[in-house]
């Protein structure tokens, strides 16, 4: 990614997936200066509707109190949760970050390309490699699919590396964020109340 920025010469656009505020705030604070970011909430996976919504109400939050170099805008989309359930149909028993994770991310990622090749988005890519429960590796090995099936750059990260995760859990306390206790499905939410 650093290679990426350095090369980029001049401001590009970039549409960022983000699962919610506090892992978008490091992430933004990171890209801000080389590009105009549209926030893209689609996260068809987190349950119940209401976490959805308050997550979704964070995010936006953080969008309007944070001081971006460049255009920083949101981009909604409708919530979509038996998209997820359909997707997620027989890996209901799958440990967080097995095969319904990726399938899970492949579905975000490739809803971010979609809309990224649709509106002329020079870059598109994630929030999700800033979080030690995610596998960077499997993320931008299907970043890199997407790019090449629409044809729109892929930025390839691993956010969590130069203590980004660190830096997002200060930015999380600074700006007030509302931090869950789980990754979005009630899957996952389960499995962390099991180890509690």
């Amino acid at each position: 990614m650093e290679e990426i920025l350095k090369n980029l010469g001049s401001t590009k656009r970039l549409l960022l997936h983000s699962c919610c505020g506090p892992c978008s705030s490091y992430v933004i604070k990171t890209l801000t200066p080389y590009f105009d970011i549209t926030i893209l909430y689609y996260n068809p996976n987190i349950e119940p509707y209401e976490e959805y919504l308050k997550r979704k109400a964070e995010e936006i939050r953080f969008i309007k109190e944070f001081s971006s170099v460049n255009k920083l805008e949101f981009m909604d989309c409708d919530y979509d949760n038996e998209k997820f359930k359909t997707l997620a149909k027989g890996l209901e028993n799958e440990r967080e970050g097995g095969a319904r994770c990726i399938k899970c991310y492949y579905e975000r990622l490739e809803k971010t390309a979609l809309l990224a090749k649709k509106n002329n988005f020079d870059y598109f890519c994630t929030t999700l490699t800033v979080s030690p429960y995610k596998n960077s590796t499997i993320i931008n090995e299907l970043g890199a699919k997407l790019e090449e099936k629409y044809g729109v750059k892929y930025l390839y990260s691993d956010f969590k590396k130069k203590d980004g995760y660190k830096e997002s859990i200060r930015l999380s306390n600074e700006y007030s964020l509302y931090r869950q206790d789980y990754c979005g499905c009630l899957y996952s939410k389960e499995e962390r109340l099991q180890k509690v």
